[in-house]
């Protein structure tokens, strides 16, 4: 089993590099070959390629059902991508199911994770001078967005979609202030074993620096291109309204475009449209905030 989700993940690789010689042999799913074009398609619209990619994976649990075994397990992506003259390395992780029958592969998926619905009511805070100056250190956002997308940093709770709760933290890490604690609808804040809504869930966080006039604020542009580095885009899936992904800038590609750190699906140095995610749709809507000194 282990030899047959090793050829299946080298297909992969192969197929993102270009050699269809070495996939010719294995199946792969029609959701797999879909989201290899559309990733290739992407890096295509850039100028890009991707000449090497590098796999890892492990097991994380295996156990029988009805004759038949399911094994979970994780496989950590690193692609090296030329773009121009440019070579940056891009990765991802993510968590997929196989079921064998008598050793026999009959499928292998990604483990879907559940897009954010949540929608928690804030409090809009009444337009107040503000009680604290601050310089956002953008570059310690960063350092923390690399050391920790695809790690948990243990001095912070973790939920089971991590995504606004990490990019919390990039802030926080940037010296970003808090306030509003102990009221879970104000501010932005995390504290003795609490938080507010705005640090944990996306669409709260996105409505949050919409208006903020007090400790964290920030700027809303119209363009990718006019972020910096330790700023945050915010992505509504379905178009519907409700915001339910958060990511921080953390480099700039050859043209100008924005490459982004997440967690969920951890992911480091991607392109930051996410048209190369299952999350994708055609109705996807972007907020870009530049965080703003006081």
């Amino acid at each position: 089993m282990k030899s047959t989700l090793a050829k299946v993940i080298e297909a992969k690789a192969q197929l993102l590099v270009g050699n269809t010689r070495s996939a010719s042999s294995v199946n792969l799913s029609e959701k797999d070959l879909e989201l290899i074009q559309r990733k290739k398609e992407l890096l295509g619209k850039r100028s890009a390629e991707i000449v090497k990619c590098k796999t890892n994976a492990q097991i994380i649990n295996k156990n029988e059902l009805d004759g038949k075994i399911h094994l979970n397990y994780h496989v950590h992506y690193q692609y090296l991508i030329r773009q121009n003259k440019n070579l940056y390395i891009e990765e991802q992780c993510e968590e997929r199911k196989a079921i064998f029958t008598s050793n026999k592969l009959i499928s292998d998926d990604e483990v879907p994770k559940d897009i954010e619905t949540h929608y928690e009511t804030m409090d809009r805070e009444a337009l107040e001078e503000n009680t604290r100056d601050f310089k956002y250190n953008r570059l310690a956002a960063v350092q923390y967005a690399e050391r920790w997308w695809n790690d948990y940093n243990p001095k912070y709770k973790k939920f089971t979609d991590n995504c606004t709760n990490f990019i919390s933290q990039c802030l926080h890490a940037g010296e970003a202030p808090m306030y509003g604690y102990p009221n879970r609808s104000k501010g932005w804040w995390m504290q003795n074993n609490n938080w507010s809504y705005s640090w944990t869930v996306a669409n709260s966080l996105r409505w949050y620096l919409t208006g903020s006039r007090r400790g964290l604020q920030a700027k809303e542009v119209s363009s990718p291109k006019q972020l910096l580095l330790g700023d945050i885009i915010c992505y509504d899936f379905e178009g519907d309204g409700r915001f339910n992904h958060n990511t921080i800038v953390v480099a700039k590609d050859y043209e100008g475009y924005p490459l982004v750190n997440a967690q969920t699906q951890n992911s480091r140095m991607r392109f930051w449209s996410y048209y190369d995610s299952t999350a994708y749709t055609p109705n996807i809507k972007y907020k870009f905030f530049h965080i703003i000194n006081n």
